[in-house]
């Protein structure tokens, strides 16, 4: 089964596309859609529109799935996801959630306060369960200033890591837990009931209020300040990999970018990623065939064309690496897609 997944957003959308059969998962290909800051949001959704409309005639999913605010997961995902523009993010976890975020491990009482557009890095491991509170600033703020407690309450910069009791975590995870569940079993609750959804969001805001009423800032210790660190490697890396298309790259070039030493650098690719820097080039170059592949076909090109163009010049050794990332061979890709 082939299944596309789309992570909306008005000023980036992102979309990811892998083949399942149920127990193993091969990526097809992933990105974003950008639109500019300045378009009026019509023209946003309509270049957002025609973007998803092309990738889904090329990659031809048998279903598609579009994020919600719950998320769960029982394998382990490295994902980045970012916040929608005018909205604020608070986010909680589930009691079994292991991971990242920012090179955070995730641990009982941990919550997050992102401000709108900040972007924050995820490694979810098997159990994985989180839920986002989406809020207009203006909207939290006027509460604050009715309720006198303004100059107790910053909103976010950026992602904020907050300590909180665990206990009260829990509870705000469970109700939003329950809230989803009910708006996905009866939508009409919500979308046709007036009342309901105003009663929904009064408990929504009175439930945060009273979680954040006891948050205090997060204090990493030495092990967090490590990941944390090593976090921000990987994203430059990736960061100047991915500005790079076309260009070849080698691991000095990654620690130029970063500034970080080979052993560095090393150290915080297989800590993040699970893989050495020059395995993650590899597998970049491999996307980028299949990508040249797909929006090709068997009379326009060869496969061992879009091979040597991407570096691959061990025929053999390149299907087999193929193969492995993909789930299929190169020649079958561009052999589908021609049919």
């Amino acid at each position: 089964m082939r299944v596309f997944g789309v992570d909306p957003g008005s000023l980036r959308t992102g979309y990811g596309c892998i083949d399942t059969d149920g127990s193993r998962h091969r990526l097809v290909a992933c990105g974003a859609i950008t639109t500019p800051a300045a378009a009026a949001f019509p023209d946003k959704l309509l270049a957002i529109y025609r973007g998803l409309r092309q990738l889904l005639l090329t990659h031809r999913p048998d279903c598609v799935v579009v994020e919600n605010v719950f998320h769960a997961t029982n394998v382990r995902v490295r994902t980045r996801t970012r916040v929608l523009t005018d909205l604020l993010a608070y986010v909680t976890f589930g009691p079994q959630a292991s991971g990242t975020v920012n090179g955070i491990s995730v641990r009982p009482g941990l919550m997050l306060a992102a401000e709108s557009e900040a972007e924050a890095a995820f490694v979810t491991d098997a159990h994985w369960e989180s839920l986002t509170f989406l809020l207009a600033p203006q909207e939290i703020r006027a509460h604050l200033i009715a309720r006198q407690r303004a100059g107790t309450f910053r909103l976010p910069h950026g992602v904020e890591p907050l300590q909180v009791d665990a206990e009260r975590v829990i509870r705000l995870f469970d109700w939003g837990k329950r809230l989803v569940d009910t708006a996905t079993d009866q939508p009409s609750v919500f979308n046709e009931m007036r009342q309901e959804r105003v009663a929904a969001q009064v408990e929504l805001l009175e439930n945060l209020l009273a979680t954040l009423g006891g948050a205090d800032d997060f204090e990493p210790n030495r092990f967090d300040r490590t990941r944390q660190t090593q976090s921000r490697i990987v994203k430059i890396a990736e960061e100047y990999a991915l500005s790079k298309v076309g260009e070849p790259l080698y691991v000095t070039d990654l620690c130029r970018a970063t500034g970080a030493s080979e052993r560095t650098l090393e150290y915080a690719f297989k800590e993040v990623m699970g893989l050495a820097p020059m395995t993650y080039l590899i597998r970049l170059r491999l996307h980028r065939v299949r990508q040249a592949l797909l929006a090709a076909t068997a009379e326009s090109t060869t496969v061992s064309t879009e091979a040597l163009n991407w570096g691959f010049w061990h025929f053999g050794e390149f299907s087999r690496a193929y193969k492995d990332c993909f789930g299929e061979l190169p020649s079958d890709t561009l052999r589908r897609n021609s049919s």
